[in-house]
C-alpha cells in the first residue's frame, strides 16, 4: 500500500472534506489549511471562469500532491455527500446564497465578508444556520487574532475605563477603474452563473477582474461592504454593542469622476448606540492619507485611555494620551494588499475545522458576525436612501425609504427564502 492510501485510511473518519468556491485573490489565503496537521482534504475548486481554476491549480502543486476535481457550479458540487465543508470567496452577491444552500445540503461553511448583500439575506442566514445546525464562520478573521483578543478582553475588563466611542478606518490608493463599456464576456467565463442570483445584464470591460465591487449594487456591496466590516467588528466588539439606534452617513465620490467608478470611495458614518456609545466609520478607497498613521485599523477611546489596534498590534494610551504599553508585531496577517492572507487567516479557518471536529469554540458564529456586518450594510442603505436612519430594537429601519433596501431583486427562480 502506498503512503498516500494509508494516509487515506488513517485519517479517514476526522478528515473534513473541503471545497473552494471563488478562486480569485482571496483562496490564496486558505491554502495553508491543506497541511497535513490539520487533516483537510480539498475536493473540490469551484469556479465561474476556467482560467481561474489553471491559476489556482498551479498554485496548489506547492500545497498538495493530488488533483482536487473543478466544477463551475456549487450547485452540482453541494451534492456530494462526502463533502464537509465550503469556503464561499465569491463575489458579495453570491455569498448569502452559497451559504444558505450549503446549509441546505448538509455542509458547513466559511463565508468571507461580508456575510450578505443585504440584510434581509443575512436574517435568513441566521435562520437556516440554526435550523440545520451545521456551523458557519464569517471571515472577519481578526476574532482569531491572538493580540486582539488579549486586548479588547482586557478593555471589556476595565483598561481604559469606560469604552465610548471607535472609529474604525480604512485609507487606501485605489485609482482610477475602466469605464463600463459593453463587450462580449470572456470565452472562458460563464456569464449567466457568474451572475446567478443577480438579475440579468449585458457584461461590461473586466467585471469579473475585481471591478464588480464598484461597478453598481447588482454583485457588490461597495468598500464599506468590503473593508469596513472587518474594522467595525472590531469596535462593536470592544465596545460590547450589538444594533445602533441611529445611522447618519456622509458619502459622495470624490475621485476620478469620470471613470466607470459608480459608488461613493469616500465614507464617514456615526453609528449611535444606548448608553452615549458610537462607533464612526471612516473610509477613504482612493485617498492614501494615513489619518491614524496605519492603512486600517480601530482605535478605542475610554474614559481612562485609548487603545489602537490592528492586524498587526496594538498600542495603549493613558488619558493624557502617553503611550504606555506596545506590544510590539505580533502578525503577519496583509493588510491592504489585495487578498491579503496570513497567520490568522489560517488560524480562523483552523477554528473552523476544528469547531467541527467539537474541539475549539467556533470565534465568529454567523448570528453574532451578520451584527457586524449589518452596521456595514445599514451604512450603504442610509447612502442609498439618501436619508438618516433610524433604528427598532432589531435594527431595522423605521423609515418606510430606506426600508426599500432590506432586501434586493433577484433573478427569477434564484429568489432566498
Amino acid at each position: 500500500m502506498s503512503a498516500s492510501s494509508y494516509a487515506n485510511i488513517l485519517g479517514a473518519n476526522d478528515r473534513v472534506n473541503l471545497c473552494y468556491m471563488g478562486l480569485g485573490r482571496r483562496v490564496g489565503a486558505f491554502y495553508p489549511i491543506l497541511a497535513d496537521k490539520y487533516n483537510t482534504k480539498l475536493r473540490y475548486l469551484c469556479d465561474v471562469k476556467q482560467s481561474q481554476v489553471a491559476k489556482a491549480r498551479l498554485a496548489l502543486k506547492d500545497h498538495i500532491s493530488y488533483t482536487p476535481k473543478a466544477e463551475e457550479d456549487i450547485r452540482k458540487v453541494l451534492e456530494d455527500k462526502h463533502l464537509d465543508m465550503v469556503f464561499v470567496a465569491a463575489p458579495d452577491h453570491w455569498h448569502a446564497p452559497a451559504t444558505i444552500m450549503a446549509l441546505d445540503a448538509g455542509k458547513h461553511v466559511y463565508v468571507e465578508k461580508p456575510c450578505a448583500h443585504n440584510p434581509r439575506e443575512a436574517e435568513v442566514m441566521v435562520q437556516r444556520q440554526k435550523e440545520t445546525g451545521k456551523l458557519v464562520q464569517m471571515g472577519n478573521q481578526q476574532r482569531s487574532s491572538a493580540h486582539t483578543i488579549q486586548i479588547v478582553k482586557r478593555i471589556r475588563e476595565g483598561l481604559i475605563g469606560t469604552p465610548y466611542k471607535a472609529v474604525a478606518f480604512y485609507n487606501n490608493k485605489r485609482g482610477r477603474v475602466p469605464a463600463q463599456v459593453k463587450q462580449a464576456a470572456p470565452a472562458d467565463l460563464n456569464w449567466d452563473l457568474f451572475q446567478g442570483p443577480a438579475p440579468r445584464q449585458d457584461y461590461f470591460h473586466d467585471i469579473w477582474n475585481y471591478n464588480w465591487h464598484w461597478y453598481g449594487w447588482n454583485w457588490g456591496t461597495a468598500e464599506t461592504g468590503n473593508n469596513a466590516v472587518h474594522e467595525l467588528d472590531v469596535a462593536r466588539w470592544a465596545l460590547g454593542v450589538d444594533y445602533p439606534e441611529e445611522v447618519i452617513v456622509d458619502a459622495a465620490k470624490q475621485h476620478f469622476l469620470d471613470d466607470g467608478w459608480e459608488m461613493y470611495d469616500t465614507m464617514n458614518a456615526l453609528f449611535k448606540f444606548a448608553d452615549n456609545k458610537t462607533i464612526t466609520w471612516d473610509g477613504k478607497s482612493r485617498n492614501g492619507f494615513s489619518t491614524y498613521g496605519e492603512g486600517r485599523g480601530t482605535v478605542i477611546y475610554g474614559s481612562e485611555g485609548t487603545v489602537f489596534v490592528n492586524r498587526g498590534y496594538f498600542k495603549v494610551y493613558d488619558r493624557a494620551g502617553k503611550l504606555i504599553e506596545d506590544s510590539g508585531k505580533k502578525s503577519d496577517e496583509g493588510g491592504l494588499t489585495l487578498g491579503g492572507g496570513g497567520d490568522t487567516s489560517t488560524l480562523h479557518a483552523a477554528n473552523l475545522i476544528e469547531a467541527i471536529r467539537g474541539k475549539e469554540i467556533l470565534r465568529s458564529p454567523i448570528d453574532n458576525a451578520a451584527k457586524s456586518n449589518h452596521l456595514a450594510l445599514l451604512a450603504n442603505i442610509s447612502y442609498r436612501a439618501g436619508i438618516p436612519l433610524t433604528l427598532d430594537a432589531s435594527g431595522k429601519p423605521t423609515n418606510a425609504k430606506a426600508q426599500q433596501f432590506w432586501g434586493r431583486t433577484y433573478e427569477p427562480g434564484w429568489e432566498i427564502s
